[in-house]
């Protein structure tokens, strides 16, 4: 239950309770700041809640790897570090799957990420195949294994997130979406929303799909674009015993996870509809999805041919050109953009949240180096590419 907008001043406003967002008000509430989320619908109603909850750190940049890498003890350590709700994380290992053409991309990706101290190895296909039975893994395929990874609920861990930044005195307005952002003299003032006026110096963008259109209340236009992408809920066929490792399936375009001990969620990385209105309904995937989806887990895991179709969903992000977030001042002084996650925000969320809140309380991220995500980045130039890239995940 949210509470009524009795208290008009804030020192920072967080637009969007969605889990970056809820980590942010955490940060700040603990270091003592007066900090309000305000919330168009309602916790991790946006790209949280479709999240698939992957916690892992594999990525072709390594600054992204180092910030996943630092919030993967979050997760485990969680009522320690965090002390309300639970995120659920199950420990079940993460495969990152190529063909050939990538081998020796995949091999860098581990020395850079070994270079910084995350857990994580090359497996050879018959180690991959020792790990993972009930998978199909041709010869001339590589794996890297991280041990330590899985996955957790991403809604929970927005939940508990926010839950712990309101004992610690941040306040949450839920059900209010924000009208516009006031400036005077080039300096934030305050927001308008539909249950009255706020006021404040710092407002963050958190706005996930809808942070273009945020961004635009104060006549800054970010390159960032609605991404849609549809999940579907499959029952295991015989033989697939759970926990398996999560997996990013490259040769197939694909990614899944087990979801309890009797379901398997399963998302595709192509033919993900970029642009339109953030406004529209989630509720279903494409008529087409659940056919590929067939196609694709049957090619790695045969034994899903006697599997069942459980439900599938769509869901969306805001989407940057080059698919990594937007971390930083920008337009008017006060205004601050937490956004452009691209899919992949939510296992970065606890670490990010801390090198925010330092960022906007000390003038600098110490914990985490946020510098690369900077927005001047693509004014510049000078777009965010891995060290040994992969293909765009999203396409």
């Amino acid at each position: 239950m949210s509470e009524p907008a009795t208290r008009e001043t804030a020192d920072v406003i967080v637009i969007g309770a969605g889990v970056q967002g809820a980590s942010l008000a955490f940060h700040l509430a603990r270091r003592g700041t007066n900090v309000l989320v305000v919330e168009r619908s309602t916790v991790a109603a946006g790209a949280t809640g479709r999240s698939s909850g992957f916690v892992r750190a594999h990525y072709d940049l390594a600054a992204e790897s180092a910030i996943a890498w630092a919030s993967l003890p979050w997760f485990r350590e969680w009522a320690e570090r965090v002390g309300h709700g639970d995120p659920g994380f199950v420990q079940t290992g993460f495969l990152q799957l190529v063909g050939p053409a990538y081998a020796d991309a995949l091999r860098g990706n581990v020395a850079n990420q070994r270079s910084i101290g995350i857990e994580t190895e090359v497996l050879s296909p018959a180690d991959a195949r020792r790990l993972a039975p009930a998978m199909t893994i041709a010869d001339d395929e590589l794996a890297a294994y991280e041990p330590g990874s899985g996955y957790a609920d991403p809604t929970a861990t927005a939940s508990g997130f926010l839950a712990a930044a309101r004992a610690a005195g941040a306040r949450y307005l839920a059900g209010s979406e924000v009208t516009g952002v006031t400036t005077v003299g080039g300096r934030v003032t305050g927001v308008e929303t539909s249950r009255g006026p706020l006021a404040t110096a710092i407002v963050v963008n958190a706005a996930g799909a809808w942070a273009g259109r945020l961004a635009a209340m104060v006549d800054l236009d970010i390159p960032i674009a609605t991404w849609r992408h549809d999940t579907a809920y499959l029952g295991l066929g015989p033989g697939i015993a759970t926990p398996f490792p999560i997996v990013i399936d490259h040769p197939n375009e694909a990614y899944f996870r087990p979801e309890g001990g009797e379901l398997m969620l399963v998302g595709l990385e192509d033919a993900n509809e970029i642009g339109g209105s953030p406004d529209r309904p989630t509720d279903e995937a494409s008529p087409t999805f659940p056919e590929r989806v067939a196609d694709r887990i049957t090619r790695r895991l045969p034994a899903m041919r006697d599997g069942t179709f459980h439900s599938a969903h769509s869901g969306q992000d805001g989407i940057t050109p080059d698919q990594r977030a937007i971390l930083g001042p920008a337009g008017p002084d006060g205004f601050v953009l937490l956004c452009g996650f691209s899919g992949t925000g939510f296992k970065t969320a606890p670490a990010i949240g801390l090198g925010m809140s330092e960022l906007i309380l000390d003038g600098q991220a110490r914990s985490v180096d946020l510098a690369p995500f900077a927005p001047e980045r693509f004014a510049a130039g000078r777009p965010l590419r891995g060290e040994y890239p992969y293909q765009m995940l999203w396409h």
